[in-house]
């Protein structure tokens, strides 16, 4: 079981200021989770592999390919803006 200075320890450290009370609680739960890790310790991983996410996640991007052909929603939408140039909409530079 932790000590009552390991856990006033471990609240000065966390900058906490607890009661008498407190202390004795929280040396009991904090024990119960050290307990709780032993147990997980004994878990045989050995065929296990290692992983760094909990889901396997390939790259979900697609590929960057260009678009060919015009569709109908583009050309009907570059005849709506103010200038265009096959198939571009033409906007005036940002830069000088």
């Amino acid at each position: 079981m932790i000590t009552r200075e390991e856990v006033e320890h471990i609240a000065m450290l966390a900058r906490l200021r607890l009661k008498p009370e407190e202390i004795a609680k929280f040396q009991k739960d904090l024990s119960g989770i050290l307990d709780y890790f032993s147990i997980l310790k004994s878990a045989d991983t050995s065929k296990t592999e290692p992983m760094t996410h909990s889901i396997k996640l390939e790259n979900a991007l697609r590929k960057d390919e260009p678009l060919t052909g015009t569709s109908e929603d583009a050309v009907k939408l570059a005849s709506m803006a103010p200038e265009s140039d096959q198939g571009y909409l033409k906007v005036p530079g940002i830069f000088q």
